[in-house]
């Protein structure tokens, strides 16, 4: 079977911190947890994740990690976290923009490049797939890429996504709207 006979992928883009793990909020706002100490894993994210893959869908974390940059958090404490993570969860690949903003990268989001890098790795067709995240940044990568978006809205203290497709309390009610909604074009 050749290439463009080969049907696409679908996938679930998600955010990390947040998402998967608890996001550490001071004064309203959500920051990255500095070491595995303080990794919490949402409730009921295992099986959320199992029930997307089950699905069919890949599974690709893509999240802005600009510590690194910033030099006060080390790149192999964000690499230890991501593996923490992978052995307790159905995941297909982490994909990290280590970037300031400063930087202009095309990978930090809003922009899509990470999405972008996923589609391509995994042969994705990206309208058909979702970006599920907790901040403006994740909902408006998801556009930019072209796929449906969810966003989590923790009622954090600061600018909120203008548009997105699906707006939920936890990426465990997220999957069960995608599968729902999955369920219904299926049957169509």
């Amino acid at each position: 079977m050749s290439l463009a006979t080969t049907p696409k992928a679908r996938a679930i883009f998600l955010d990390r911190d947040g998402v998967l793990n608890r996001a550490l909020v001071r004064e309203g706002k959500p920051y990255p947890p500095r070491d595995l100490a303080e990794i919490e894993i949402l409730p009921k994210v295992p099986e959320a994740l199992l029930a997307l893959k089950e699905a069919g869908f890949i599974l690709i974390t893509v999240s802005n990690q600009p510590d690194v940059a910033r030099g006060t958090l080390r790149r192999d404490t964000v690499d230890s976290i991501n593996a923490y993570l992978g052995e307790r969860m159905a995941m297909d690949r982490f994909i990290m923009c280590y970037h300031d903003s400063s930087d202009e990268c095309p990978c930090r989001k809003p922009k899509p490049g990470m999405l972008l890098e996923g589609a391509l790795e995994f042969n994705i067709d990206l309208s058909r797939s979702y970006m599920i995240g907790d901040r403006w940044r994740d909902v408006e990568a998801g556009k930019n890429a072209g796929c449906k978006t969810v966003f989590i809205d923790y009622g954090y203290d600061e600018r909120q996504p203008e548009s997105c497709d699906f707006v939920t309390r936890s990426l465990f009610e997220a999957a069960q709207i995608i599968l729902s909604t999955e369920k219904g074009r299926e049957d169509c």
